[in-house]
């Protein structure tokens, strides 16, 4: 606890608003967030469904922009950088993981998680990374199956290790256990506490589900 209250913010959002014009009428839907991550924290981001917790993920994530307020990702402006550079940082300092587990139909897990290196700038040795994050996620006998081989629980670890591959900053996930059974998810939820106790990695999970809150260790409402 002491090293994550020493380390550096990954996140620094300061006062966050989101407004979206509807017609004549403009909906604000963040009023004014602001919210630090630490590296090495594991945090859960909750609320009640229409809250404004996926706006917020995709402001985190970079796939958004706030109407007003700053956005600091690892002490870098995120409200600054061109669509290019938006781009770069969502490839090599965001891990993204969806309740769907947003997976090619017939492509091998291999070829899966080998994908976000083949768009970032650092493309060497993208097998050995791709079989290292798969064991990582503990399917390193599974490297060749696709998804119709894979049960539920599997393919969302296939998604994991793709969200890992990278090395980022910070991992987010968007009901990550959602199209699970209860020990699908149970598993799932173990890899990444797993993931952050013995490596360390910031993990963001955005969900209404109570049962998710409690396994991490902190949860902003």
């Amino acid at each position: 606890q002491q090293k994550i209250e020493e380390a550096q913010p990954v996140v620094d959002i300061r006062d966050i608003t989101k407004t979206y014009q509807m017609g004549e009428l403009d909906l604000q839907v963040l009023k004014g967030i602001s919210l630090t991550i630490k590296q090495g924290e594991f945090v859960s981001i909750m609320g009640p469904s229409g809250s404004g917790k996926s706006t917020l993920m995709n402001i985190l994530g970079a796939l958004d922009q706030a109407t007003t307020g700053t956005y600091y990702l690892d002490g870098v402006d995120v409200n600054l950088l061109d669509e290019k550079k938006l781009a770069q940082i969502r490839n090599q300092k965001i891990g993204f993981v969806f309740q769907q587990f947003n997976l090619l139909r017939r492509t091998e897990a291999i070829k899966q998680v080998e994908l976000p290196l083949m768009y970032g700038e650092n493309s060497s040795n993208m097998r050995q990374r791709a079989q290292a994050a798969l064991e990582n996620v503990g399917l390193g006998q599974r490297l060749d199956h696709t998804p119709a081989e894979l049960s539920g629980g599997q393919q969302q670890r296939v998604a994991i290790a793709r969200a890992l591959v990278t090395n980022p900053s910070i991992v987010l996930a968007d009901e990550p256990t959602g199209a699970l059974d209860s020990r699908s998810g149970t598993e799932v939820m173990q890899i990444f506490q797993k993931l952050n106790r013995e490596q360390g990695i910031t993990t963001v999970f955005v969900t209404h589900d109570v049962w998710i809150a409690r396994h991490t260790n902190r949860v902003i409402m």
